[in-house]
């Protein structure tokens, strides 16, 4: 009996280990070993972005040439326009972090007119509800010239940047299971007893 008790702790504490991993917000190198920079090919970040899975709390990590480079979240009208004049929320200092800090589309874009113009610096990322069954999937970058209302309510927040000093993100739900945890081993010893 008492082997059957350790078992079954250790197939417990095995199977919250795995669910822990699984739920803990991810860091996304936008670009992978590229960077963040003003590429020829308009497809390459939607093309990245299809081939990461993204969720809630996860955190984009945009590496590029200071002074060369920058990086915004916006709306998407703005997006969609390349409307970068006005922007006042830019990242100039590299690595700039962004925390996907809700569900549904963000958009990305560097602050340079032609960069973002040219259709080869723009990044849309879609962080799918938790009760959406399809898988996160990036859209490519509009080359339309209607405006569109953004999908968001307007311009990004604030605190979605996170550079020191930011407000960090809210608990994930590996956070929530491990408060959990202490329950579910004493049901489990409960159980076995």
């Amino acid at each position: 009996m008492c082997q059957l008790k350790n078992l079954s702790i250790i197939l417990l504490i095995a199977f919250v280990a795995t669910i822990v991993e699984r739920t803990e917000a991810a860091d996304h190198t936008v670009g992978g070993t590229t960077g963040w920079t003003n590429r020829a090919n308009a497809t390459f970040y939607s093309d990245w972005a299809s081939n990461n899975t993204f969720k809630q709390n996860d955190v984009l990590v945009f590496n590029f040439f200071a002074n060369a480079h920058t990086v915004a979240e916006i709306n998407k009208a703005d997006f969609d326009n390349c409307n970068v004049s006005g922007i006042t929320n830019a990242i100039t200092t590299t690595p700039a972090r962004f925390t996907l800090n809700r569900t549904g589309d963000f958009y990305f874009t560097c602050t340079f007119p032609t960069h973002c113009q040219s259709g080869g610096q723009k990044l849309t990322i879609n962080v799918p509800s938790s009760s959406s069954s399809s898988p996160p999937s990036a859209t490519p970058p509009s080359s339309g010239t209607t405006p569109t209302s953004p999908t968001s309510g307007g311009t990004p927040s604030p605190s979605s940047p996170t550079q020191p000093g930011a407000t960090p993100p809210s608990p994930s739900s590996a956070t929530a299971l491990l408060a959990a945890f202490p329950a579910l081993f004493a049901l489990v010893i409960n159980l076995l007893l």
